[in-house]
């Protein structure tokens, strides 16, 4: 369970996941940032680190769906990345410093953190915490990483920082004893839950303790009202916008 008290605006809002993307808007872009802020939504966006360390708001770790070019995030630098175009877009992927200046603290921002097997994810903490010093806004880090929070815990107390989880096949946490030791791992300020895991009476028994529980990928009147229900906060896209 968290230790600490957490912010309660984390809850007071609703997120566009990956920003108000949609089809002429790529995601993680700056003009779904932008819309967002316009419609008065919270933002999560998602971090990858380039090959000399720059945090992009980028979610996947290759570059070939979003960008049509082949070759790993991971395997471009900063500049290299920039020079890129999203499909049918004028855009390239964003810093998270070109974010944070864009957003300048008028809505809250939700930071996940990409990791994998294998991946120096603290390298990452250390460069979003760096990006992060002297940003007034409200944001929260979170993973699916329990790494994340705890680095978070022990190197930038300051920062609100939750646990991504979900049950299904993807991801490494299918089991309950590996849901169980991600938790404790983490020690979460907060857990963003997959939708299609709720309702559970695991999840309720933690938020019922007064754990704050997000739920995603809410897409669809389906999920909104089962979040609406189950959830303290929605992370959402297209049909489950409200």
């Amino acid at each position: 369970m968290a230790t600490r008290p957490v912010p309660d605006w984390l809850t007071q809002w609703e997120y566009a996941h990956r920003g108000l993307h949609g089809p002429s808007v790529p995601e993680n872009s700056l003009a779904g940032t932008k819309l967002a802020v316009e419609a008065g939504m919270g933002i999560e966006c998602d971090i990858q680190r380039s090959a000399d360390d720059w945090p992009m708001v980028f979610h996947d770790w290759d570059l070939l769906r979003l960008t049509g070019k082949d070759g790993l995030t991971e395997g471009a630098t900063g500049v290299e990345l920039k020079q890129l175009r999203y499909l049918d877009s004028d855009e390239s992927p964003a810093t998270l410093g070109e974010l944070l200046a864009l957003v300048a603290g008028r809505v809250p921002l939700l930071i996940e953190i990409k990791s994998k097997r294998g991946y120096d994810v603290e390298q990452t903490c250390r460069e979003v915490s760096r990006c992060l010093e002297g940003y007034s806004g409200k944001h929260a880090v979170m993973s699916f990483d329990p790494r994340v929070a705890r680095w978070f815990r022990r190197h930038s107390p300051q920062t609100v920082a939750g646990l991504v989880m979900r049950e299904d096949e993807h991801g490494y946490t299918q089991k309950r004893w590996q849901r169980r030791l991600a938790f404790a791992i983490a020690k979460p300020d907060f857990l963003a839950y997959h939708i299609a895991a709720l309702p559970n009476a695991w999840i309720a028994g933690l938020r019922a303790k007064g754990l704050p529980v997000l739920t995603w990928t809410v897409n669809s009147p389906e999920t909104r009202a089962r979040a609406l229900l189950h959830a303290d906060s929605l992370i959402a896209e297209g049909e489950g916008l409200a």
